[in-house]
């Protein structure tokens, strides 16, 4: 195979109650690549469109590219050259794991080409490395996601290890991006180091309840579950609006609203895709009246993740 396209989707981390630990795919947005075969051992990314000129093109510094170069280190292959098309379709630093898509739709991508020689599990300490480059920190709660598709538990960092969730057939989410810029390292920052014990209690039995939710498709018990007690209080002061738009969610029927990753993106979750929308609507109506800009994605929960085009 000459050449392959790809996407990987966008993604929400934390949900709520699971921060560090819990995150799901999007339907849409997300990232396309496309590989081409060269004739010499070169990898070059050849072009980047949709970032606004922002990604380096280096290609140990992009993590679309980081990547790759891992995966092909660890086949030892270092005959392959490769030009990669990326094309970003989701604002960046949005807190929809932008990083993350682009890591796992290069690296996704040309396991494909090759033939599928690592299962797509086994991609996972790639895309941590393209992460840890964008973000400093390898964390796995968005590109776990981004590869696996569904709900996805990250138990422990260090070792891995990763349980996939159910996701109920009528879970849709709305995410909205404001057009406004908040740093993860101020976004973590922001947040207190020690905790009272009731504030961990509510928190492992919130994230508890979710995932009982999840599992017995119970989207009350969903929506009771999506209350987050330590980091929301926090870093919801860096959302101009995050209350009112909160408020506003609840009010059109969403089951729960929180802040998507580390922000600014806010993020719901709804019962059917009418809702969804009416929430949509309604948090676009509080920034609007702020005269803040802001991107509206309305989609279910994507339970596949990563897939090839046919382009």
């Amino acid at each position: 195979m000459d050449k392959i396209s790809a996407f990987a989707p966008a993604t929400v981390a934390n949900v709520a109650c699971g921060f560090d630990v819990l995150g799901f795919a999007l339907d849409y947005p997300g990232d396309e690549v496309t590989l081409v075969r060269r004739n010499d051992n070169k990898i070059i990314i050849a072009d980047i469109s949709g970032d606004n000129n922002l990604l380096p093109k280096e290609v140990e510094k992009n993590t679309v590219s980081l990547v790759i170069m891992e995966y092909l280190k660890h086949l030892g292959i270092s005959d392959l050259g490769l030009d990669i098309h990326l094309k970003k379709q989701m604002p960046l630093k949005s807190g929809m794991g932008s990083s993350a898509a682009s890591s796992v739709v290069g690296v996704f991508a040309l396991n494909e080409m090759l033939g599928h020689p690592l299962q797509t599990i086994e991609l996972l300490p790639f895309v941590m490395k393209g992460e840890a480059l964008a973000c400093g920190v390898a964390h796995a709660d968005n590109v776990a996601p981004a590869l696996l598709g569904g709900f996805v538990l990250i138990r422990d960092h260090k070792s891995l290890d990763i349980i996939q969730l159910p996701t109920p057939d009528e879970l849709w989410c709305t995410v909205i991006h404001p057009e406004i810029e908040v740093q993860t390292k101020d976004a973590r920052s922001i947040l207190r180091k020690r905790l009272a014990m009731q504030e961990a209690v509510a928190q492992s039995a919130n994230l508890g309840g979710l995932i009982s939710g999840l599992y017995t498709e119970d989207y009350d018990l969903i929506g009771r579950s999506l209350v987050d007690v330590i980091v929301e209080p926090q870093r919801s002061i860096l959302i101009p609006g995050f209350q009112d738009v909160k408020k506003a969610s609840l009010s059109s029927g969403a089951l729960g609203c929180s802040i998507s990753g580390s922000g600014p993106s806010i993020f719901a979750l709804s019962k059917g895709r009418d809702i969804a929308q009416k929430t949509g609507e309604m948090m676009g109506k509080v920034f609007g009246n702020l005269d803040v800009g802001y991107q509206l994605f309305t989609s279910k929960v994507n339970k596949v993740g990563p897939k090839i085009l046919d382009k």
